[in-house]
């Protein structure tokens, strides 16, 4: 009969294409049953992979078929999403479990257009996800999921997110006109962020992204100092200048304490539509120098391509606008390995731990 060291052992030389790790360290065995007939085993993953969870299975099925005399083979894969914690032990918003803050150091490197398709991604993986527009100045996701209109207060001091391909979304861009610019000084943007935040009835949120404007001013700083962040997503291009201030950026969040879980190259390679000739308009090789430099993951390479553009513009963006394309696969590769990064870091206790009250006989 076939052993649990056996099995053990073509866990450990298998690995999960996500994580880089296999089965065995990784922590994902859940439970190995052997009996006369064959085994079964129940696999749970730290991270949203709707998408890949059959082919998981049918890869580890492969690897145990290797043993000789094995019998039947049950391979149950799921996915278990717990809270982590924030930097300097910041307590954890209610309805959230973790806080992505995706960032960069300029303008125009596709920032948001990745946040929104990172969101739409971690929820076609499985997740229950939300979306906070932290750029009061130029709020875009409006726009980008096709959400308008006020949204609703239950009891005039709270608000509802807005629902939006199944994500949950809040923009100061629901509660102004859309011409209206935001004429206020710091001290009034950073309170309107936090309002945002803490005043939205998040519901039950396993991942909620904030895509942050650009460069390292006063919502950045808030954003480090009283906001639970489990982590930070760097988006830059490969061109000299835009890797400048993303530099800048990655170094702001390590210097508050914030992980960065590693970083997106947008606008990698066009290819023309009518020839089909690829070049590298914006450089090559400047987020993989970055990750290496920093010694962080490049999560992925996006095109530079114009179906992003238009899928944003028309408010479906890419992950829903084409599900199956090129894309879109893409955008869910990335965001499953965020999720992954994201797995492997400490877990938050306070909601496991009951209050401890001392008091006087």
């Amino acid at each position: 009969m076939i052993t649990q060291q056996q099995i053990e052992t073509v866990l450990g030389q298998t690995i999960d294409p996500t994580t880089g790790k296999d089965y065995l360290t990784s922590k994902t065995v859940n439970n190995i049953q052997i009996n006369q007939t064959g085994v079964a085993i129940d696999i749970e993953l730290g991270y949203p992979a709707k998408s890949v969870l059959d082919t998981i299975r049918q890869q580890i099925e492969y690897a145990l078929r290797t043993l000789p005399g094995i019998g039947s083979i049950t391979v149950n894969v799921t996915s278990n999403i717990i809270a982590h914690g924030a930097q300097r032990k910041l307590k954890l918003l209610p309805g959230v479990k973790n806080v992505i803050a995706i960032a960069s150091g300029k303008g125009g490197v596709g920032k948001s257009a990745t946040a929104v398709n990172l969101a739409l991604a971690l929820a076609a993986e499985g997740a229950t996800v939300g979306l906070l527009d932290a750029d009061i100045y130029g709020p875009s996701q409006p726009q980008m999921l096709g959400v308008s209109g006020q949204p609703h207060s239950p009891d005039g001091k709270t608000i509802e997110p807005k629902m939006a391909y199944g994500v949950q979304m809040m923009s100061i861009g629901l509660l102004i006109d859309v011409e209206s610019p935001m004429v206020w000084r710091g001290p009034m943007v950073t309170q309107a962020l936090q309002q945002l935040l803490n005043d939205t009835l998040w519901q039950d949120l396993d991942y909620l992204l904030i895509d942050l404007p650009p460069g390292t001013g006063d919502i950045q700083l808030t954003l480090a100092q009283k906001i639970p962040v489990t982590g930070a997503v760097i988006v830059t291009t490969p061109q000299d200048i835009a890797l400048l201030d993303a530099r800048k950026g990655l170094k702001m969040f390590e210097k508050v304490g914030i992980p960065i879980l590693g970083i997106v190259e947008n606008m990698s390679l066009h290819t023309c539509s009518n020839c089909g000739h690829t070049e590298p308009i914006f450089g090559t090789g400047g987020g993989e120098k970055m990750s290496k430099d920093y010694n962080v993951e490049l999560l992925g390479a996006l095109p530079l391509d114009i179906r992003i553009r238009e899928h944003t513009d028309a408010g479906t963006p890419s992950v829903v606008a084409e599900p199956d394309g090129q894309i879109a696969a893409i955008y869910r590769t990335i965001a499953r390995r965020v999720a992954a990064k994201i797995s492997d870091m400490a877990r938050d206790y306070t909601d496991v731990f009951t209050q401890i009250i001392m008091e006087d006989d």
